[in-house]
């Protein structure tokens, strides 16, 4: 891909994505072990408008910086928005990776259908976040467990009063360093049950990634937070009963060789860790199925030493294994409340092919 500059400007050949290189560049976290997450950005956005009759127009790369937005757009009132979330990885060798990035996008255009929202130009998208990342390539961390975070964002902009679909919109992608979600290797989280609020019902948005689901969450998760617990687990919106899952990962239940997540049914996000881990699951020899899983059954199996392991799945934990659960005033402990062979052997899987470490047999890496 050749790249050209004209004064202050600098353009990509590929699809011809103006770059606008920021003149004042920020100085780089020197300590890669106090990175935490989403707290530092990167120089650079990329931003793509969208008008109705023009379609998504306007593809650019801009230093990064703030939005000037009216107090009447309607996105700050009736709350069209949605976001993605997946990451870059530094390879051994230096080399940087993408994970399944179009999945990502794919489920946004999904995601806008179901919100009124436009479907995204995934293409271009997709190139314009390659772009973005090779921009700014020099804040993907190198420090083992560490990446870049890549946030696609979608919100509508007009401007006025009423409840209907705007017709303006802006679709932005930032990114952000990011440290290792485990310092110091696996270690399993408590997470509370939560049987009075619920997120999401069938028929709703609960399969997008929409603001208003983690709206929604936040208070439960404060409750179990102040309780000493890690995470909300959230039953199903119309009995209250059956498992969903956790905060902003999906769950998964081992009996042994067998693994289990609860079936999507419209009101539970279609996790793309969560589609890599019950492949990868399948193809190193264990059983992987999708059912409707009843939390009191849970608990039983979990008491009488049927349920060998439980852990979450999603882009930012990977794995995240279960060592205890609460319900109400019941606590149980999962298995001997330790990490799992079948968590250890996903987490150290996922990630190997993440970083590089291990081939990517499924095609789900794409390499810049």
């Amino acid at each position: 891909m050749h790249i050209f500059s004209t004064g202050k400007e600098a353009f990509f050949s590929m699809k011809e994505i103006p770059v606008t290189l920021n003149q004042n560049p920020k100085a780089k976290p020197q300590d890669e072990g106090a990175l935490g997450f989403g707290r530092i950005f990167t120089d650079h956005m990329f931003l793509m408008n969208y008008e109705q009759g023009k379609g998504w127009i306007n593809p650019r790369i801009v230093p990064y910086g703030t939005f000037d937005m009216d107090p009447a757009a309607m996105v700050l009132h009736y709350g069209q928005a949605i976001f993605e979330g997946t990451k870059c990885y530094r390879r051994e060798d230096g080399g940087l990776q993408l994970f399944r990035p179009a999945d990502n996008l794919a489920r946004m255009s999904r995601s806008a259908q179901r919100m009124g929202m436009p479907e995204l130009d995934e293409e271009t998208a997709l190139e314009g976040l390659k772009q973005l990342v090779r921009t700014d390539a020099d804040w993907v961390p190198h420090r083992d467990g560490t990446s870049l975070y890549i946030r696609p964002t979608m919100i509508s902009t007009d401007v006025g009063l009423g409840v209907h679909a705007s017709k303006t919109y802006l679709f932005y992608i930032i990114l952000s360093p990011v440290g290792a979600y485990y310092k110091e290797g696996l270690k399993p989280v408590s997470i509370y049950v939560e049987d009075e609020y619920v997120r999401a019902v069938r028929g709703g948005v609960g399969f997008t990634k929409c603001a208003g689901n983690y709206a929604a969450s936040i208070l439960a998760g404060d409750i179990a937070e102040k309780k000493g617990f890690s995470q909300v687990l959230w039953l199903d919106g119309v009995e209250q009963k059956y498992v969903e899952e956790v905060g902003s990962m999906n769950m998964m239940f081992a009996y042994g060789n067998r693994i289990v997540t609860p079936k999507l049914n419209g009101s539970i996000l279609p996790g793309i860790t969560r589609d890599s881990v019950l492949k990868l699951a399948r193809q190193l020899g264990f059983e992987a199925e999708e059912a409707r899983l009843n939390v009191e059954e849970i608990f039983a199996d979990a008491k009488s030493g049927k349920l060998t392991e439980a852990f979450g799945t999603g882009t930012a934990a990977v794995i995240s294994p279960v060592g205890t659960l609460a319900l109400r005033d019941e606590k149980v402990t999962v298995g001997d409340g330790g990490i799992g062979r079948i968590s250890q052997k996903l987490y150290d899987t996922l990630t190997g092919i993440q970083y590089g470490r291990l081939p990517d047999e499924n095609g789900w890496v794409v390499r810049l």
